[in-house]
């Protein structure tokens, strides 16, 4: 056996093994709303090795790795024919993101690339960049990819080449295999970085959660989570957009929030999955939170816990941009299990385990933020005193 198939032999007995790891809870960690499981679900590792290495020995006779990857998180997801599907974020060594398509029969484990990455038309303003795909089965039949498209400012210097404009981007699709590109949504915000779309109309409309923002980074006058209504999704351009949950200062969400995944529907109201951001010292902290809004007008926020809900532990505040995590995607099974897709530092992607009783419990009965120590700390003697009670 030549060095070259020596070496293509491991890469590939490395490979099959990572792929068929088995992947247990983790015994270790408990708080009773949610399971976290010992090893990412996705990582770069997992990405083929065919669309890293050149494998003819040829034209590479050292196996080199000559079109690297960096990270797998963020990913939309998908119930499809009783499969997990993951529409992940894939970030190449180049700092191009793409999308591809990766599934599991389990949703915990054994997730697997399809044979090639989705191919996503652009429009007549070609994409720099796209990331960060919302998969969302509509109530009118389609399949629709709501992601975030960047593009270098027109108007920036050419001294500045960071400043970039970011828009909601959309797909069509009925397979995941082929993608239909439609105009990018218009909506009166000059930035949109994390548009959701509902998954069933409101009165007749296609409704969307927003994130309004001045600044490519800097919100500026953009409050929060907005809510927007438009007539078509073929050429969408929304109304005013109305913020149904605002950033306040000093929560979890001061800086930054936006929607994660598209809301499930429960029979006591729609279940949310956000993202919040902070600044610290030691730069951005982003966690994940949950609210629910009413089942009649989901614009209407009925029940919100204080703090948040996951948070970058361990291993996973290390990575590219640290102490993050976020989420995109998240699936409900027909027996209530729900399972939550969160990426960790903008590295790799996890799986937590929860069901919908859970959820709405930890919702609805958690104590909403009191927004001052004075407060918090009465909601928390009357925790200790009501448990004092029970001896």
């Amino acid at each position: 056996m030549t060095v070259f198939a020596q070496r293509l032999a491991k890469l590939r007995a490395n490979y099959e093994e990572l792929i068929s790891r088995p992947n247990s809870l983790d015994t270790g960690w408990f708080n009773g709303v949610y399971e976290r499981y010992m090893h990412p679900v996705l990582t770069a590792d997992h990405v083929p090795l065919e669309w890293r290495y050149d494998l003819d020995p040829l034209r590479n006779p050292h196996l080199l790795e000559r079109m690297g990857i960096n990270a797998v998180f963020n990913a939309g997801a998908i119930l499809l024919d009783g499969k997990v599907l993951v529409c992940a974020r894939v970030e190449g060594w180049d700092r191009k993101s793409f999308f591809a398509i990766a599934e599991s029969t389990s949703g915990t484990e054994g997730f697997h690339f399809w044979e090639e990455p989705c191919v996503i038309p652009e429009t007549d303003d070609p994409d720099t960049n796209i990331y960060d795909m919302r998969l969302v089965a509509h109530e009118d039949g389609w399949i629709y990819g709501l992601f975030c498209t960047e593009r270098r400012d027109p108007s920036a210097p050419e001294s500045d080449q960071s400043s970039a404009v970011a828009q909601c981007g959309v797909v069509r699709t009925k397979d995941l295999r082929s993608w239909e590109r439609l105009p990018d949504v218009k909506t009166p915000s000059a930035q949109q970085r994390n548009v959701v779309l509902h998954p069933e109309f409101v009165g007749g409309k296609y409704a969307l959660y927003t994130r309004p923002q001045d600044g490519f980074i800097d919100t500026g006058s953009g409050g929060g989570i907005g809510w927007a209504l438009c007539d078509t999704m073929e050429n969408a351009s929304t109304g005013p957009e109305y913020i149904l949950d605002r950033r306040i200062y000093h929560t979890i969400s001061e800086l930054k929030n936006g929607q994660g995944p598209a809301p499930l529907k429960t029979s006591e109201g729609w279940l949310h999955l956000a993202h919040g951001v902070r600044n610290t010292a030691a730069g951005l902290r982003y966690v994940l939170y949950l609210f629910l809004t009413d089942l009649a007008d989901p614009s209407r926020v009925i029940s919100k816990p204080g703090g948040y809900f996951i948070a970058p532990v361990g291993a996973e505040r290390v990575g590219d941009v640290s102490n993050v995590v976020f989420s995109n995607g998240w699936v409900q099974h027909p027996d209530g299990t729900v399972f939550i897709y969160y990426a960790s530092s903008d590295t790799r992607l996890h799986v937590a385990t929860s069901s919908v009783e859970r959820l709405l419990d930890y919702v609805k009965n958690t104590p909403p933020d009191g927004l001052r120590s004075t407060e918090c700390v009465r909601q928390r003697l009357e925790l200790i005193r009501r448990n004092r009670g029970l001896n």
